[in-house]
């Protein structure tokens, strides 16, 4: 039996399904650092999140990318500054869950999360 025809079939379908089938359109976002920090970087420095979902930066009101900057530059220096995260108890979940995702894709190490005192007496009564 001669199978060349039904090969030469097979390759004019594949290369018919390789041209059908759309590109890949899909994008993975990983936000970069586009500039240098612009704001002071102390050895202990406050990411807070504000019950409306402002984010700042030691006390000063910053969007995403110069949080980003801010980050990503103190990741940088040696020795590292610690980093603080401080959201507010009414701030969406979703905000601060970004917002710790942000501080590990800047690569901070030195991070901790501060606030667990306000809560200190949660669940005790009467005392």
């Amino acid at each position: 039996m001669n199978v060349t025809p039904f090969i030469d079939v097979l390759l004019v379908l594949l290369i018919m399904f390789i041209m059908v089938i759309p590109m890949a359109t899909h994008a993975l976002l990983i936000p970069l650092p586009t500039d240098t920090p612009s704001l002071e970087i102390r050895a202990e420095n406050t990411v807070g999140i504000d019950a409306a979902d402002r984010l700042y930066w030691n006390g000063q009101q910053v969007d995403r990318q110069i949080l980003l900057n801010q980050l990503a530059g103190a990741a940088t220096m040696t020795p590292e500054p610690l980093v603080r995260f401080q959201p507010d108890a009414k701030a969406s979940y979703q905000t601060s869950a970004r917002t710790i995702a942000l501080i590990k894709d800047a690569g901070v190490e030195k991070f901790a999360f501060i606030g667990n005192h306000h809560h200190r007496e949660f669940g005790r009564s009467g005392e």
